[in-house]
């Protein structure tokens, strides 16, 4: 039903924000409107995030795009993605990884359940999700080949750096008040190196 607007929004994004054929093919992919509240699916292809529940919001699908593109992942990729909420961004890596390598931790019980039945439904049941404390990582699908944050951290948590391999990427976004999208690399031990790629406006880490 909604494929046209989806196809449209991916397309557009393309163009703006230069995406390779990768992302753009794995945002046309993934069925925006399973991820949102019934009375939002016509919201669904809009660019801009909605409210999920739990005072948390799913990411406008622009953020969705550019973070796949400076994860920078490739197909067999373990991939450690902190902060779950309703599972859309999670579908977006599975595309990309692999299903069967997306590790997702979500702090809210409720929203973790919504996002594993939302998954299953539409073909990601691969995908694990856990409940617990996101700053913590999930160190028994370490070693991840990448991590990233759908949620804003004071500074890139070190457990999360310990558990993603010599060279492999974390992207987060960075920042008390004022938020910095930051995509480290992480070398022999912590962080080797650090590029920021602009404002960003995320909820916050809990736990």
């Amino acid at each position: 039903m909604y494929e046209a607007e989806r196809e449209a929004l991916a397309d557009r994004l393309a163009r703006r924000e230069d995406l390779s054929e990768g992302t753009v093919e794995a945002m046309k992919a993934v069925p925006r409107h399973e991820f949102v509240p019934d009375a939002r699916k016509d919201d669904a292809y809009a660019d801009r995030p909605l409210p999920i529940g739990d005072d948390q919001t799913i990411s406008a699908p622009h953020m969705v795009a550019i973070m796949t593109e400076l994860l920078d992942a490739e197909e067999g990729d373990r991939v450690l993605e902190v902060g779950t909420g309703c599972g859309y961004h999670a579908a977006v890596t599975a595309e990309v990884v692999g299903a069967e390598n997306v590790f997702s931790v979500e702090f809210g019980e409720g929203l973790a359940e919504r996002a594993r039945e939302t998954l299953a439904r539409i073909g990601y049941d691969a995908i694990s999700i856990r409940q617990g404390d996101g700053r913590e990582g999930w160190p028994e699908g370490a070693p991840y080949d990448a991590a990233y944050f759908t949620c804003a951290v004071p500074e890139i948590p070190d457990a999360v750096v310990e558990q993603v391999r010599k060279g492999g990427a974390v992207l987060a976004p960075v920042g008390n008040g004022t938020q910095r999208l930051v995509r480290a690399r992480v070398g022999d031990v912590g962080i080797a190196e650090r590029e920021t790629h602009g404002g960003v406006r995320f909820v916050t880490v809990r736990g």
